[in-house]
Protein backbone atom coordinates (compact mmCIF):
# COMPACT_ATOMS: atom_id res chain seq x y z
CA UNK A 1 0.00 0.00 0.00
CA UNK A 2 1.15 3.31 -0.55
CA UNK A 3 0.80 6.10 1.87
CA UNK A 4 -2.14 7.43 1.49
CA UNK A 5 -3.86 4.17 2.21
CA UNK A 6 -1.74 2.97 4.99
CA UNK A 7 -2.90 6.58 6.73
CA UNK A 8 -6.26 5.89 6.91
CA UNK A 9 -5.67 2.39 7.78
CA UNK A 10 -4.41 3.61 11.06
CA UNK A 11 -6.84 5.86 11.59
CA UNK A 12 -9.16 2.83 11.23
CA UNK A 13 -6.90 1.76 14.08
CA UNK A 14 -5.87 4.60 16.02
CA UNK A 15 -8.09 7.11 14.92
CA UNK A 16 -8.02 10.10 13.12
CA UNK A 17 -5.29 12.32 15.00
CA UNK A 18 -1.81 13.42 13.93
CA UNK A 19 0.08 14.32 17.36
CA UNK A 20 2.90 17.28 17.14
CA UNK A 21 6.49 16.89 18.79
CA UNK A 22 6.70 20.37 19.10
CA UNK A 23 9.77 20.90 21.63
CA UNK A 24 9.61 24.81 22.07
CA UNK A 25 11.52 26.60 25.03
CA UNK A 26 8.02 27.15 26.53
CA UNK A 27 6.71 23.57 26.88
CA UNK A 28 10.52 22.64 27.70
CA UNK A 29 10.05 24.68 30.83
CA UNK A 30 6.70 23.51 31.35
CA UNK A 31 7.70 20.08 31.48
CA UNK A 32 10.81 20.98 34.31
CA UNK A 33 13.71 20.62 31.14
CA UNK A 34 16.46 22.87 30.39
CA UNK A 35 15.96 24.70 26.96
CA UNK A 36 19.20 22.70 25.58
CA UNK A 37 19.98 19.55 23.99
CA UNK A 38 19.44 17.63 26.90
CA UNK A 39 16.01 18.72 27.68
CA UNK A 40 15.39 18.24 23.50
CA UNK A 41 16.40 14.65 23.92
CA UNK A 42 14.07 13.85 26.73
CA UNK A 43 11.23 15.58 26.12
CA UNK A 44 11.14 13.85 22.28
CA UNK A 45 12.60 10.30 24.02
CA UNK A 46 9.54 10.78 26.05
CA UNK A 47 7.12 11.68 22.96
CA UNK A 48 8.15 8.66 21.41
CA UNK A 49 7.25 6.40 24.24
CA UNK A 50 4.56 7.69 24.49
CA UNK A 51 3.10 7.63 20.74
CA UNK A 52 4.39 5.39 19.04
CA UNK A 53 2.04 2.22 18.34
CA UNK A 54 -0.98 4.19 19.69
CA UNK A 55 -1.40 6.79 17.49
CA UNK A 56 -2.15 6.92 13.41
CA UNK A 57 0.67 9.86 12.87
CA UNK A 58 3.07 11.85 14.50
CA UNK A 59 4.30 14.98 13.10
CA UNK A 60 8.12 16.42 14.08
CA UNK A 61 7.62 20.23 14.27
CA UNK A 62 11.64 19.94 12.20
CA UNK A 63 12.31 24.10 13.28
CA UNK A 64 11.99 23.03 16.91
CA UNK A 65 15.28 20.72 16.01
CA UNK A 66 16.91 22.61 13.78
CA UNK A 67 17.37 25.99 16.58
CA UNK A 68 19.67 23.54 18.15
CA UNK A 69 21.74 22.87 14.85
CA UNK A 70 23.39 19.46 14.14
CA UNK A 71 22.96 18.22 17.75
CA UNK A 72 19.13 18.57 17.33
CA UNK A 73 19.24 17.20 14.34
CA UNK A 74 20.60 14.01 16.12
CA UNK A 75 18.18 14.00 18.31
CA UNK A 76 15.19 14.01 15.74
CA UNK A 77 17.04 11.46 13.54
CA UNK A 78 16.82 8.89 16.67
CA UNK A 79 12.53 10.25 16.84
CA UNK A 80 12.09 9.05 13.08
CA UNK A 81 14.20 6.50 13.28
CA UNK A 82 12.55 4.96 16.68
CA UNK A 83 8.43 6.15 15.71
CA UNK A 84 8.92 4.22 12.23
CA UNK A 85 10.81 1.06 13.93
CA UNK A 86 7.69 0.71 15.77
CA UNK A 87 5.05 0.92 12.98
CA UNK A 88 4.32 4.41 13.31
CA UNK A 89 3.71 6.80 10.54
CA UNK A 90 5.88 9.62 10.67
CA UNK A 91 5.62 13.19 8.80
CA UNK A 92 8.34 15.56 8.83
CA UNK A 93 7.07 19.36 9.10
CA UNK A 94 9.91 20.70 7.22
CA UNK A 95 7.85 22.84 4.87
CA UNK A 96 9.90 22.19 2.22
CA UNK A 97 9.93 24.10 -1.44
CA UNK A 98 12.09 25.28 -4.38
CA UNK A 99 12.64 23.59 -7.89
CA UNK A 100 15.18 21.54 -10.42
CA UNK A 101 17.90 20.01 -8.46
CA UNK A 102 17.73 21.48 -5.09
CA UNK A 103 13.90 20.05 -5.06
CA UNK A 104 15.14 16.77 -5.69
CA UNK A 105 17.81 17.00 -2.71
CA UNK A 106 14.90 18.02 -0.17
CA UNK A 107 13.50 15.12 -1.27
CA UNK A 108 15.65 12.40 -1.13
CA UNK A 109 16.63 14.44 2.84
CA UNK A 110 13.08 13.21 3.50
CA UNK A 111 11.79 10.70 1.60
CA UNK A 112 14.74 8.74 0.55
CA UNK A 113 15.21 5.42 1.29
CA UNK A 114 18.35 4.54 4.25
CA UNK A 115 18.40 8.79 4.66
CA UNK A 116 19.33 9.69 8.25
CA UNK A 117 15.85 11.94 8.10
CA UNK A 118 13.95 9.59 6.11
CA UNK A 119 10.38 9.56 6.70
CA UNK A 120 7.06 8.59 6.02
CA UNK A 121 6.05 12.39 4.64
CA UNK A 122 7.13 15.50 4.75
CA UNK A 123 4.81 18.58 4.19
CA UNK A 124 6.10 21.12 1.15
CA UNK A 125 5.67 24.63 0.44
CA UNK A 126 3.81 25.00 -3.44
CA UNK A 127 4.34 28.45 -3.76
CA UNK A 128 7.10 27.98 -7.12
CA UNK A 129 3.93 26.21 -8.31
CA UNK A 130 2.69 22.95 -7.51
CA UNK A 131 4.40 21.40 -10.56
CA UNK A 132 7.79 22.46 -8.83
CA UNK A 133 7.56 20.06 -6.15
CA UNK A 134 7.31 16.80 -8.54
CA UNK A 135 10.87 15.64 -7.70
CA UNK A 136 8.97 15.14 -4.40
CA UNK A 137 5.94 13.86 -5.30
CA UNK A 138 7.84 11.55 -8.20
CA UNK A 139 9.96 10.21 -4.88
CA UNK A 140 7.49 9.47 -2.55
CA UNK A 141 5.64 7.59 -5.15
CA UNK A 142 8.87 5.34 -5.97
CA UNK A 143 9.47 4.99 -2.48
CA UNK A 144 5.50 4.25 -1.20
CA UNK A 145 5.62 7.57 0.53
CA UNK A 146 3.66 10.93 0.99
CA UNK A 147 3.67 15.02 0.81
CA UNK A 148 1.53 16.96 2.27
CA UNK A 149 0.86 20.57 -0.08
CA UNK A 150 0.28 23.74 1.88
CA UNK A 151 -2.93 25.20 0.58
CA UNK A 152 -4.86 26.72 3.07
CA UNK A 153 -3.44 27.45 5.78
CA UNK A 154 -5.17 29.62 9.11
CA UNK A 155 -2.92 32.26 9.50
CA UNK A 156 -4.05 35.84 8.96
CA UNK A 157 -1.46 36.65 6.40
CA UNK A 158 -2.25 33.06 4.70
CA UNK A 159 -6.13 34.02 4.30
CA UNK A 160 -5.49 37.13 2.96
CA UNK A 161 -3.70 35.40 0.09
CA UNK A 162 -4.86 31.94 -0.31
CA UNK A 163 -8.36 32.59 -0.51
CA UNK A 164 -7.70 35.56 -3.38
CA UNK A 165 -9.42 34.31 -6.86
CA UNK A 166 -7.60 33.74 -10.35
CA UNK A 167 -10.46 33.02 -13.01
CA UNK A 168 -13.06 32.62 -10.32
CA UNK A 169 -10.96 29.93 -8.23
CA UNK A 170 -9.38 30.59 -4.91
CA UNK A 171 -5.84 30.13 -4.79
CA UNK A 172 -6.48 27.24 -2.05
CA UNK A 173 -8.44 25.65 -4.41
CA UNK A 174 -6.19 25.76 -7.22
CA UNK A 175 -3.89 24.10 -4.94
CA UNK A 176 -6.29 21.05 -3.82
CA UNK A 177 -7.40 20.86 -7.36
CA UNK A 178 -3.52 20.31 -8.69
CA UNK A 179 -2.88 18.44 -6.06
CA UNK A 180 -6.07 16.19 -6.86
CA UNK A 181 -4.90 15.25 -10.29
CA UNK A 182 -1.77 13.26 -8.61
CA UNK A 183 -4.30 11.07 -6.62
CA UNK A 184 -6.62 9.76 -9.58
CA UNK A 185 -7.00 6.06 -10.05
CA UNK A 186 -8.01 3.29 -7.51
CA UNK A 187 -7.35 3.57 -3.62
CA UNK A 188 -6.57 6.38 -2.16
CA UNK A 189 -3.94 9.16 -3.08
CA UNK A 190 -0.40 9.90 -1.60
CA UNK A 191 -0.48 14.05 -2.68
CA UNK A 192 -2.14 15.53 0.62
CA UNK A 193 -2.82 18.62 1.67
CA UNK A 194 -2.56 21.12 4.90
CA UNK A 195 -6.22 22.90 5.16
CA UNK A 196 -6.53 24.74 8.66
CA UNK A 197 -9.71 23.58 10.86
CA UNK A 198 -10.53 27.93 11.27
CA UNK A 199 -10.36 28.46 7.85
CA UNK A 200 -14.16 29.95 7.36
CA UNK A 201 -13.98 29.58 3.56
CA UNK A 202 -12.07 26.14 3.01
CA UNK A 203 -11.44 24.87 -0.76
CA UNK A 204 -13.77 22.06 -1.28
CA UNK A 205 -11.54 18.24 -0.39
CA UNK A 206 -14.79 15.92 -2.23
CA UNK A 207 -12.07 15.12 -5.05
CA UNK A 208 -9.05 14.91 -3.39
CA UNK A 209 -8.57 11.56 -2.95
CA UNK A 210 -6.02 11.61 -0.12
CA UNK A 211 -5.03 12.56 3.14
CA UNK A 212 -5.44 16.29 4.96
CA UNK A 213 -3.52 17.39 7.43
CA UNK A 214 -5.31 19.50 9.66
CA UNK A 215 -4.14 22.16 11.93
CA UNK A 216 -6.14 24.20 13.78
CA UNK A 217 -7.80 22.23 16.52
CA UNK A 218 -7.44 22.79 20.34
CA UNK A 219 -5.08 25.88 21.18
CA UNK A 220 -5.77 27.57 17.94
CA UNK A 221 -9.45 27.96 18.55
CA UNK A 222 -11.19 25.32 16.49
CA UNK A 223 -12.98 22.03 17.33
CA UNK A 224 -13.11 18.44 15.90
CA UNK A 225 -16.89 20.06 14.89
CA UNK A 226 -14.91 22.67 12.85
CA UNK A 227 -12.76 20.12 11.02
CA UNK A 228 -15.79 17.39 10.22
CA UNK A 229 -17.29 20.94 8.73
CA UNK A 230 -14.17 21.89 6.39
CA UNK A 231 -13.78 17.51 5.53
CA UNK A 232 -17.30 17.55 3.99
CA UNK A 233 -17.34 14.21 2.68
CA UNK A 234 -13.84 13.43 2.91
CA UNK A 235 -13.74 12.72 6.39
CA UNK A 236 -12.32 9.32 6.67
CA UNK A 237 -9.41 11.13 5.24
CA UNK A 238 -8.65 13.85 7.25
CA UNK A 239 -6.18 13.87 10.19
CA UNK A 240 -6.63 17.11 13.09
CA UNK A 241 -3.10 18.02 13.75
CA UNK A 242 -3.14 18.47 17.92
CA UNK A 243 -0.20 19.74 19.36
CA UNK A 244 -0.07 21.74 21.97
CA UNK A 245 -3.33 19.86 23.05
CA UNK A 246 -2.05 16.65 24.16
CA UNK A 247 2.00 17.88 24.77
CA UNK A 248 0.91 19.89 27.73
CA UNK A 249 -0.41 16.44 29.55
CA UNK A 250 3.19 16.21 29.67
CA UNK A 251 5.88 14.95 31.19
CA UNK A 252 4.33 11.69 31.96
CA UNK A 253 4.10 9.02 29.50
CA UNK A 254 1.01 7.94 30.59
CA UNK A 255 -0.74 10.98 30.29
CA UNK A 256 0.26 11.85 27.10
CA UNK A 257 -0.93 8.67 25.92
CA UNK A 258 -4.32 8.77 27.30
CA UNK A 259 -4.70 12.93 26.15
CA UNK A 260 -3.96 11.53 22.78
CA UNK A 261 -6.48 8.85 23.05
CA UNK A 262 -8.94 10.91 24.36
CA UNK A 263 -8.52 13.47 21.51
CA UNK A 264 -8.61 10.83 18.39
CA UNK A 265 -11.39 10.85 16.18
CA UNK A 266 -13.36 7.47 14.79
CA UNK A 267 -12.37 7.07 10.98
Amino acid sequence: MGFGERLVEAGQRHGRLCVGIDPHAALLQQWGLGDDVAGLRTFTRTCVEAFAGHVALVKPQVAFFERFGSAGFVVLEEALAALREAGTLVVADAKRGDIGSTMAGYAQAWLGVGSPLEADAVTLTPFLGVGSLTPAIELARENGKGVFVMAANSNPEAVAFQSQQIDDVSIAQQMVNACAQYNRGPGVGDVGVVVGATVAQPPVLDTLNAPVLMPGVGAQGASFADADRVAGTHRHAVFPNVSRGVLSAGPHVRDLRQRAAEMAQPA
